[in-house]
């Protein structure tokens, strides 16, 4: 991890013209996620330093930014993630349609927010199994109500036409492309308000990678998404507001097509154009 004294780090942005305890905002959006004063620690070292950031309803937003500047840091944060590291610990606001997540029953912040991975992890049971489980864990659903479940859930990972004759077939058995969308679905079964995507489509090839993307955009009709992602391509083609992070700040947050175009920021400008990171 990178660390730095504190007169080196980058801050979000001037002071005089943006005061902190303002959350950063672009656009005239209903926000699903108000985060404020958030710091993060490892530990002894600070991973992230005082982020003000409001996330939109029902929009993509994604995250940029070089390796180590704390962005998938910050994303565990919105649902405790970093709970199962020791000394970690997160100070500040984060709020879910106004109700503080910090101090949220871990299990009900779960439902709520899910979360997908790098490398998609399905359990070694099968696929019927894996997109059923959250559900009989938070549900007393009948046999019928389950199976209907299920592939409503299969359905709106758009995997239904692909897996429905192989149900109880291992999910270990997908192509990598499927297993992200059965992980995907997993998480779904449970109607969550928020989903988070840590580098999703990092090792997927182009064809599955499009699946994913094209599977977004379906998804945002109901669900609010944040995206962490080192592809800038990824982020200009899916997401309508992009925050971009360095050494544990978030240095900017606008709409998509303005941060990729003009950008505020000098810092923005030289990670956009390939000057660093």
């Amino acid at each position: 991890m990178v660390t730095h004294d504190d007169s080196t780090l980058i801050g979000p942005r001037d002071p005089k013209s943006q005061p902190e305890s303002t959350p950063q905002r672009a656009g005239d959006f209903v926000p699903k996620l108000r985060v404020s004063g958030l710091s993060f620690y490892y530990g002894p070292q600070r991973a992230l330093w005082d982020i003000h950031l409001e996330i939109p309803e029902k929009k993509i937003t994604a995250l940029i930014g070089p390796s180590g500047c704390g962005k998938s840091t910050f994303l565990r944060t919105l649902n405790r993630m970093y709970e199962t590291v020791r000394h970690a610990r997160a100070e500040g606001d984060v709020l879910l349609d106004g109700e503080n997540i910090l101090t949220m029953d871990v299990v009900e912040l779960r439902r709520r927010v899910g979360m997908l991975f790098q490398k998609s992890n399905p359990f070694p049971k099968s696929i019927f199994d894996n997109v059923a489980y959250g559900l009989r864990i938070n549900s007393g659903m009948s046999r019928a109500a389950l199976k209907d479940a299920v592939e409503q859930s299969l359905r709106r990972a758009a995997l239904w036409e692909e897996v429905k004759d192989q149900l109880h077939k291992s999910a270990l058995a997908l192509s990598g492309g499927q297993q992200q969308r059965l992980c995907i679905a997993r998480a779904l079964a449970v109607d969550p308000e928020v989903l988070l995507l840590d580098e999703p489509c990092s090792a997927l090839d182009p064809i599955a990678t499009a699946k994913i993307e094209e599977l977004l955009f379906r998804l945002k009709e109901n669900c609010t998404i944040v995206i962490v992602t080192h592809n800038m391509q990824q982020a200009a083609r899916v997401a309508e507001y992009t925050g971009f992070f360095l050494l544990g700040k978030l240095v900017e947050f606008d709409q998509t097509k303005t941060i990729f175009t003009k950008p505020s920021r000098k810092e923005t400008e030289d990670y956009i154009t390939g000057r660093f990171g």
